[in-house]
């Protein structure tokens, strides 16, 4: 069954803006993503970010844990190309 509400686009500052019903249980700050497909409109919320994990904390909890090895990795060529111009640069003069 589908429910009707009618609603009344509104100037809000330089943009136009769409006052919801209460009843529709949106939060108040929701991101909504709306679609235009032939003159009609459709909205749904955005996905919620996934929360990020702070992992500072955790290190020492965890007994017998081992920080790993550095791992050094090769120069780009670019950036010895740019070390070696700045030496000669700086021995020729």
């Amino acid at each position: 069954m589908t429910k009707e509400y009618r609603a009344k686009v509104f100037k809000s500052g330089n943009s136009l803006a769409l006052r919801l019903p209460k009843a529709l249980g949106l939060e108040e700050g929701t991101e909504m993503i709306v679609r235009e497909e032939h003159g009609e409109f459709r909205f749904e919320p955005a996905e919620k970010p996934k929360a990020k994990l702070d992992i500072s904390g955790f290190w020492g909890k965890a007994p017998g844990l081992k920080v790993p090895e550095r791992r050094d990795f090769d120069e780009r060529p670019s950036a010895i190309a740019a070390r070696e111009a700045a030496a000669k640069t700086t021995s020729g003069s």
